[in-house]
């Protein structure tokens, strides 16, 4: 019994309980992620600079910070060429290329439905002024 009010304790008070997509999310959906993530799995492998034009706004600082921890989630993966000069390539993982399915999902959402949040937001606006 104590185990089951101890559980049902921590699911009130633990996001990762109560909403088990909730790490996914974070891991995912961050803010520059999803669009390097889309380029690679669109253009295929990429060098540093190639993604840093596909992806205007993002600083140089920002997406070597991103690539590294998409890296170490297992979403990318790096390949250092020992030439000269030395050569970085980035490409979608597998485990990457496994939420292809989930981003045609929302591809299709987008496609669907922004249209009616914003109509949305400007009757929420418009009722608000």
């Amino acid at each position: 019994m104590a185990v089951k009010g101890t559980r049902a304790a921590t699911a009130g008070t633990d996001p990762e309980v109560a909403c088990p997509i909730g790490p996914v999310v974070d891991i995912v959906f961050s803010r520059w992620t999803t669009p390097i993530l889309w380029s690679l799995h669109t253009h295929g492998r990429q060098r540093f600079v190639e993604l840093e034009r596909r992806i205007a706004r993002i600083t140089p600082k920002v997406l070597t910070q991103r690539l590294r921890q998409l890296e170490r989630d297992g979403l990318v993966v790096r390949t250092y060429h020992p030439e000269v000069p030395p050569r970085v390539e980035y490409e979608i993982s597998e485990l990457g290329r496994s939420l292809a399915p989930l981003f045609a999902h929302l591809a299709e959402w987008s496609a669907d439905n922004l249209e009616k949040v914003e109509q949305s937001r400007q009757t929420y606006d418009a009722e608000s002024a």
